[in-house]
Formats: structure tokens, sequence, C-alpha cells
């Protein structure tokens, strides 16, 4: 292991600034009473999902956010004063959020893929639930990590992956009658992920920045692939109830090239069991088209669904008139959440680690066969495992950003 590398499986330490002489107050000291009857959650990763995610664990009823982290200062300090968490309860640097763990019930994995396994496993291994993000990890043996951490604590521990296609009345709906066979036996896929750019939340130039940019940085993000595509890749799976067994691809890097080094576009060429082939593309760069697309066609029917729109099925001889998802991102995230929090106080905690890692994989796969111009086996992907290191050149123990 390369010193970098161990400098940050370390890292994540307590906030620089006025952290080395203040004790950790209890949570349920801290907010009393009312504590004791909800699950106390830790956020890590306080960027834009991150606050808004524990907002909707505090809004839920059933969870109070008492304690945050985050690699920056700044970030960790405006999402406390956001959501009410004493300073002393803030995190900073790379291993800061493991001081979270004998304050709470639940971690909130809302940081870049990269640090997921570590952040996770850390979590399952301390006896903490975890509510994750997607993608899970950016590789291989990030994806196995977390599966084998979760499967150790099947029927214990809640590791939940926050899809929220899958907690959808409509996308739900949709896959129930495909699975029923609405549609006959599935032959072919039309899926795409077309949007805009995001923006840059620093000027690039420095490892902070890179860091503050993660999502336009391949190792920190997996590529747009990964970190966004996910979303219709899962839902292709979802509906043929299996992830693929190979992949051609190509894509590159042309329209977005002020920042990182993520490609802006990939074409992808999915073959799943049983000769079902899927026809992936995406986008993340240009204006005038946006659309979230997973359309399936079957022997007599065709599922045609949009993140954001309309899902329904038309068939030769029956369909179905489905809805719009118009509100799923707000919505089913929360749902996700609330239901979360029931299963856990319910003793009946949440386990879709296996999935989701198929889900990731996917995705992965698609990355490497685009990556290399070729034919790329699930086999040989598993075989090989490849591993991404990041290799931040950053203190360890945080820093305010310095723009």
């Amino acid at each position: 292991m390369s010193d970098k590398r161990e400098v940050e499986r370390r890292s994540f330490l307590k906030m620089a600034a006025a952290t080395a002489a203040v004790s950790i107050m209890p949570a349920r000291t801290a907010f009393g009473a009312d504590a004791n009857s909800k699950l106390r959650v830790g956020l890590t990763g306080c960027g834009g999902r991150g606050p808004w995610i524990a907002d909707l664990f505090n809004k839920c009823g059933k969870a109070q956010v008492v304690a945050c982290h985050d690699y920056f200062v700044d970030r960790v300090r405006a999402a406390g004063k956001k959501l009410n968490v004493p300073e002393q309860s803030q995190y900073a640097g790379f291993d800061g959020y493991k001081q979270m763990f004998d304050q709470v019930d639940i971690v909130a994995v809302e940081s870049p893929p990269y640090f997921h396994p570590e952040q996770a496993v850390a979590a399952l291994e301390a006896g903490k639930h975890v509510y994750i993000a997607k993608p899970i990890a950016v590789d291989v043996p990030g994806c196995l990590a977390i599966v084998d951490a979760a499967t150790k604590n099947n029927g214990k521990l809640n590791c939940f992956v926050d899809f929220q296609t899958r907690n959808n009345e409509f996308f739900k709906g949709a896959a129930q009658r495909v699975h029923d066979g609405i549609i006959g036996k599935p032959i072919l896929g039309h899926v795409f992920y077309h949007t805009g750019r995001l923006g840059r939340q620093a000027r690039p130039g420095s490892e902070a920045a890179r860091l503050r940019n993660w999502v336009f940085d391949k190792a920190l993000s997996g590529d747009i692939i990964v970190e966004q595509n996910i979303h219709v890749l899962d839902v292709a799976n979802w509906y043929i109830q299996n992830h693929p067994i190979q992949a051609v691809g190509t894509g590159g890097r042309k329209g977005r090239v002020d920042v990182g080094d993520c490609w802006d576009h990939f074409v992808v060429a999915y073959t799943y069991p049983d000769d079902v082939h899927v026809d992936f593309s995406s986008r993340q760069f240009g204006d005038g088209f946006d659309d979230l697309c997973i359309r399936l066609y079957g022997e007599t029917g065709t599922v045609d669904s949009h993140y954001g729109g309309d899902v329904k099925i038309r068939g030769k001889s029956a369909g179905w008139a489905g809805g719009n998802t118009g509100d799923i991102y707000q919505k089913a995230a929360a749902d996700n959440v609330r239901d979360v929090c029931t299963a856990i106080l319910d003793g009946k905690p949440f386990n879709n680690a296996q999935e989701s890692a198929n889900s990731t994989l996917t995705s992965i796969l698609g990355r490497m066969a685009a990556y290399e111009n070729r034919l790329v086996t699930w086999d040989e992907m598993m075989e090989k495992k490849p591993k991404i290191e990041a290799n931040l050149n950053l203190p360890p123990e945080g820093m305010e950003f310095p723009g």
C-alpha cells in the first residue's frame, strides 16, 4: 500500500480548529428526552445533497441528526448550523467520521463515492446502521467490501442504498407488471441519460479544488456512467431481473473540458442473459434535451419509463396507463428515509447491498468497456477486480477551503 493511500485511510481526523481540548457530549444529553425516542443520525458528506438528506431525517419524525462530518471545515460548519448540530459534534478531516460512532445509531454516507466503502464498512463494523448514496463504490473491490460487511450483519443492521426509482409507485408498478409478463419476453432495451452539465464548485488547479469538484474526477466519482447514469442502468437491471454478462463501449471527453478528467459522453451496448440487448448512451454537456429513459421492448409490448416524466406500458393486447414521476426526486428520497427509520425502529432493517452492488458493477462494466474500447465480460471484470486509487495529496486533519 502506498504512503499516500495509507495517509488517506488513516485520515478524516477530527476538525483541526478547536477540537484538541473539546470533549464529546453524548447525543441523548445534548438533545434531552426527545432524542431518546428517535434514531440518532450522523452525516458524513456535507456538500449539497448531504445536508438535504439529513434534513429529511429530521423532518420524518423518527430521527434526529446529532453529528456531522466533512473533509472541509467550512462545509461541516455550514451544515452544522443548518441542521442545528452542536459545534463539538462537527468533525472534519479524512477520518473524522469515526468520531461520530459513539454518538449515533445510523450513519448517512453522502460523501464522494470513492469514500463510501471505507466509511460504510467502518460504520457497520462499529455496529451502526448505514444509509448510503448511490453508487456504493467506484470499483469492484469497494462493491465487494460493502456487500461482505452487509451480509455479515444481515438482519441485524440496516444497509440501504438510496435509489429513488425503487420507491416510486409508478416505477414499482411498471416493474411488477413487466415481471408478470405484460410485455412478454424482454428482447431489447433502449436506455439513456442525457442532461446538461453540472456546475463547478471551485476553480480547478489545486488538490483542494479537485476534492471540491469531485463529480468531475474519475477516481472520486467513478465517472458519470457510475456516479450519475447508474439511475437508469439500475432500472434496466430491475426490469430484466438480472445484470449484464458483457459490454462493449466507447465515449470520450469533448463537450466539457474545463474541469477534472471525467468523460462527458458514453455509448455502451450491454448483453444480458438470454441474449437480451440494451442500447445505452449518456451525455453531460450542452442544452436542448434532457431525459432519463428506460425503455424495454418485449415480444408483445413496451414499458416506457422516464425519471421525472411519464411511466407507462403499451402492448398489443394489454397496457397500463401508469403516471407521472415529476415529484420523484423529493418524494421518493423522503419515503426512503422514512421507511428505513421505520424498519430500524421495528427491528426489521433493510439490506439492498447486493442489488445495489450489481447496478454499480453494471456501470463499472460499461466504463471499463468504454475506456478500453473493447468487449469486456462480467466474469473478466470480477476476476481482475480493477481497483482505483485517488492518491489525494491533502492534510489528513482537514482544512478551510482556500477560496
